[in-house]
């Protein structure tokens, strides 16, 4: 792809990845708008944040290659959208994935009606790749449909947390560093002395920096306890402080003695949650689920054989689609799956792990 006739927007996160992707579109002699999504607890005096940090970094890094640097508040949309959209999950007992919905709602949607729509391409620092090719459309007549495919580095490969967003967003995006490792990454960042070449990765949820993901449940949702009960006897061995708090296959964090305790189910109407004792007992495991509201990225349907990802994992399952209708799937995992909760995206891949055809959401 030329880019030099192209008008292109960076996102800066004061990361060393966004901050590379500066980097190698300035080496092709391209001037770029930088842009900083601004978000921040929706209460500033009561989390710690590293927003006034993130904002240093990527300021000193677009002045680096003469780029200006413009601060976008997508503050609301972040806290009416996405925050709606996790507590309406985990209210549910369903277990959502707030980074998802970031990338569709926030950094290729809100940013979009605010200042992408000025561009032609908005570049980011995910690890992801695109590739094209030519269909038969309307009357016969070809057309190109660009496909989200995958990094070369599994541990960091994110297009699962890309596989919400619609094709004209895949469309105007671009990812310079999704084709190499994660160590040329730093290796470029150290060479060129970019000032966040030693920082680490953010952990955290998208945009919610150091605030920890339990506080965030708990600033919204309080508190419900409720009885932790084993499975297999009907003990109660003890208490939690709301079902949102944990996961199906969780092992941590639990405060039970005795364990290691699994989560292998959650009553809601009841507020219990059931663990089972031992090491990954089989009821933590499942091979055969559904998955509704299937979303393509680029409207082609995924073929029987493909292989998958429930979470955020460098490895990629094997499985078979079976078609339900309206677009529901019954998934058929070649092999039992740890973990597997409703409210999760089933993030869907070809038979390679090449190009990824979207994701559908694990239901009941």
């Amino acid at each position: 792809m030329n880019l030099n006739d192209k008008r292109i927007a960076v996102l800066l996160s004061g990361g060393v990845d966004s901050s590379v992707v500066l980097y190698e579109l300035a080496r092709q002699g391209l001037h770029p708008d930088c842009f900083y999504i601004k978000i921040g607890p929706e209460e500033e005096e009561e989390w710690d944040c590293s927003s006034e940090e993130d904002l240093e970094m990527a300021t000193a890094v677009s002045h680096k290659y003469g780029c200006k640097l413009e601060v976008i508040d997508c503050h609301r949309e972040y806290w009416d959208q996405v925050t709606q959209y996790t507590m309406d999950k985990v209210r549910a007992g369903l277990t959502p994935n707030p980074d998802v919905m970031c990338n569709r709602l926030i950094k290729f949607g809100a940013f979009h009606e605010k200042r992408g729509h000025d561009y032609d391409l908005i570049a980011t620092g995910h690890y992801a790749t695109t590739e094209e090719d030519c269909v038969l459309g309307e009357f016969s007549s070809p057309r190109k449909l660009k496909w989200l495919c995958t990094s070369p580095d599994p541990v960091k490969d994110q297009t699962d947390f890309l596989a919400q967003i619609y094709d004209w967003q895949l469309e105007k995006a671009l990812f310079p560093i999704g084709h190499m490792m994660k160590e040329e990454v730093r290796e470029i960042a150290e060479r060129e002395h970019l000032v966040n070449a030693k920082r680490k990765d953010s952990q955290g949820i998208c945009f919610l920096g150091k605030i920890n993901y339990n506080d965030y449940l708990r600033r919204y949702l309080g508190e419900l306890p409720g009885d932790v009960v084993e499975l297999e006897t009907g003990k109660l061995i003890g208490k939690h402080k709301g079902h949102w708090f944990h996961t199906i296959g969780q092992r941590k964090g639990m405060g039970l003695g005795g364990g290691p305790w699994f989560v292998v189910k959650k009553d809601i109407q009841q507020n219990i949650i059931y663990v089972s004792h031992g090491y990954d007992p089989e009821t933590a495991y499942k091979q055969d689920f559904p998955i509704m509201a299937f979303h393509s990225i680029n409207g082609q349907l995924p073929p029987t054989d493909i292989t998958l990802k429930i979470r955020h994992t460098p490895e990629f399952l094997p499985a078979t689609l079976e078609p339900q209708g309206d677009g529901r799937y019954m998934v058929h995992a070649a092999q039992p799956i740890h973990g597997v909760a409703p409210g999760q995206f089933c993030v869907v891949y070809d038979a390679h792990h090449h190009r990824c055809y979207g994701s559908g959401e694990i239901t009941v």
